[in-house]
């Protein structure tokens, strides 16, 4: 599918002057002033980041009232159930959470919570403040969920159970009667950062309760990893705050990582250094496939775990469900490829909704990703749950997929998400009722462009720039990701210079020459742009920058990500 190519521009002056100040190549200073840093400290801050650059979460509405609740709890003995949802942000924040509460207070107070998947639904259950009710908790601390959940928490006050709900979700207009509520996101939460994690907000209150306790040792600091782990996880923003805790604990996980993380990392295979690549693509994967398969509580017991061997136990138990889940994926996908295929009128719409039974649940918001990569058009996938069909929906960027799915509730018995992703539930019948009016939806308001996939060029370079000091800058860009992400290139008019070929049947290798200068690459999957090289016309090729290691040795290489004839010049 042939893509748009949008090569992003910044101001020359401004360019030139942080050039100046910086001494670094001319293209680099184009991509920090696209991002933001236009001066000589903003970009330090940004290439040293600095543990005292973080906010005080004193800052945060109602925090104080958060730790004076938890200590009350601590000074009477209450029992603490520490709650969270079934994803890695909310996995991760409950490890964090709870292994900080067993270091001060007893134990035997504490227990944790998580919702199954298919049995409770996502964040706070009705069948969670019955389980603390019949156990004696008087507290719950709520983390990643329970900003939306006014009714449930308002039943546990009732009961006689107070909340402190962290979350990271935006409000609704009616807040739940909790006795706090940290979520920067609050209208009148003033706290400098908008866009922390779930697991970041509750970093926050654990660091808040160290201060209050007076606890030297900024233990912390000790959940960096686990933190860095849900921020790759979630797709929040890699700025400021998430960009600073990021880059501490990718420190951490390589230096001396989590019993959980290590197990991991072993099962994964990764022998090279940590990056947040392997925390998005090895690690987050394998942690969320213990909710979307099975039961998520084993993904906390993974990262509390005592022992190195207890650690591989339940790291076995999450990599098995990871592989359930990717046949489950890999299956699913191939049927609803192969139903598209088998109806022909589908191929011109500009939505896709497949509904099959028996698929499963856990993977069926995936499947809406993968059958994207192949019609890049807005995608619901459903299934059968109980009674009903359900599933999940994700979006092309730049259109609003939640808004799309409002315009068709007359169809629905419920739905949720945001501007990119969102769930459903509806009768079987109105499966195909639905169907027609989505796309009928979809089709009246889809701007053109939206379906054809973009690619964002940070700059443009020759083969004369790529040189290893240039590469070494790059690296300290990381820790990449949403609005910071890995600088992406073109570099016009090059050519085959006779070494270009297609391995592997599907990967392109490619090695090409601009005015003597001879770089190779790889592109997976691209075997399909080798009749491009073949004549040796010159092409504009898009990439990002790479080491290649083989045999002892290093070279850069170009990570191709597309490729065109080039264009007149």
């Amino acid at each position: 599918m042939e893509k748009r190519w949008n090569i992003l521009t910044a101001d020359a002056e401004k360019v030139a002057t942080l050039q100046k100040e910086l001494g670094i190549n001319p293209v680099l200073c184009k991509i920090l002033i696209q991002r933001g840093l236009n001066s000589f400290s903003t970009s330090k801050k940004y290439f040293r980041p600095q543990l005292t650059e973080l906010h005080s979460p004193w800052l945060m509405k109602d925090m104080q009232k958060a730790v004076d609740r938890i200590i009350t709890a601590f000074t009477n003995h209450e029992k603490i159930l520490v709650f969270g949802d079934y994803d890695v942000d909310g996995t991760t924040s409950v490890a964090c959470m709870y292994h900080f509460l067993t270091r001060i207070y007893d134990s035997q107070y504490l227990d944790f919570y998580i919702p199954h998947r298919y049995r409770e639904g996502y964040g706070v259950s009705k069948a969670g403040i019955d389980f603390a009710k019949e156990q004696g908790f008087s507290l719950i601390i709520s983390l990643d969920c329970g900003i939306k959940s006014a009714d449930l928490i308002a039943y546990a006050k009732e009961l006689g159970i107070d909340f402190v709900v962290c979350d990271h979700h935006l409000p609704d207009t009616i807040l739940p009667p909790a006795v706090a509520i940290l979520n920067p996101k609050q209208i009148d939460c003033t706290y400098p950062y908008k866009e922390l994690c779930g697991c970041g907000v509750g970093f926050k209150l654990i660091t808040a309760l160290s201060e209050f306790l007076n606890l030297d040792d900024h233990p912390e600091r000790d959940y960096f990893d686990l933190i860095a782990t849900a921020i790759a996880a979630d797709i929040v923003p890699i700025t400021d705050e998430n960009r600073i805790i990021a880059f501490y604990g990718l420190e951490k996980a390589n230096k001396n990582p989590n019993v959980g993380i290590k197990a991991l990392i072993k099962l994964s295979g990764l022998v090279k250094e940590l990056h947040i690549t392997n925390l998005v693509f090895m690690i987050a994967p394998r942690v969320n496939a213990a909710g979307r398969m099975d039961d998520a509580r084993k993904a906390v017991e993974l990262f509390l775990a005592a022992s190195e061997e207890k650690a591989m136990q339940y790291a076995e138990m999450l990599h098995n469900d990871n592989t359930d889940r990717k046949e489950a994926d890999k299956q699913i996908t191939e049927e609803a490829l192969a139903l598209i295929e088998s109806n022909s009128s589908w191929k011109e719409r500009k939505t896709t909704v497949v509904y099959q039974p028996h698929w499963h649940k856990g993977v069926v918001g995936i499947v809406a990703s993968r059958l994207i990569e192949h019609y890049y058009r807005p995608t619901i996938v459903l299934t059968q749950s109980g009674e009903y069909a359900a599933g999940s929906g994700r979006s092309v960027p730049g259109f609003n997929l939640y808004e799309a799915i409002h315009a068709c509730k007359e169809h629905l018995l419920g739905y949720g998400g945001h501007f990119a992703a969102a769930g459903m539930t509806l009768l079987p019948e109105q499966v195909l009722p639905f169907s027609n009016r989505f796309e009928e939806v979809v089709s009246g308001t889809i701007e053109p462009h939206l379906l054809k996939p973009e690619i964002i060029i940070d700059a443009e370079v020759t083969f004369t720039d790529l040189q290893t000091t240039f590469y070494k800058i790059l690296c300290q860009m990381e820790p990449f990701g949403p609005e910071n992400m890995r600088p992406v290139f073109i570099v016009r008019h090059v050519t085959d210079n006779g070494w270009s070929k297609i391995v592997k049947e599907e990967h392109l290798k490619v090695s090409l020459q601009q005015n003597g200068i001879v770089f190779n690459g790889i592109g997976f999957g691209m075997a399909n742009k080798y009749s491009l090289l073949k004549d040796k016309k010159p092409v504009d090729v898009v990439f990002t920058l790479d080491l290649n290691e083989w045999n002892g040795n290093t070279s850069l290489q170009l990570k191709l990500i597309d490729l065109k004839p080039a264009a007149t010049q």
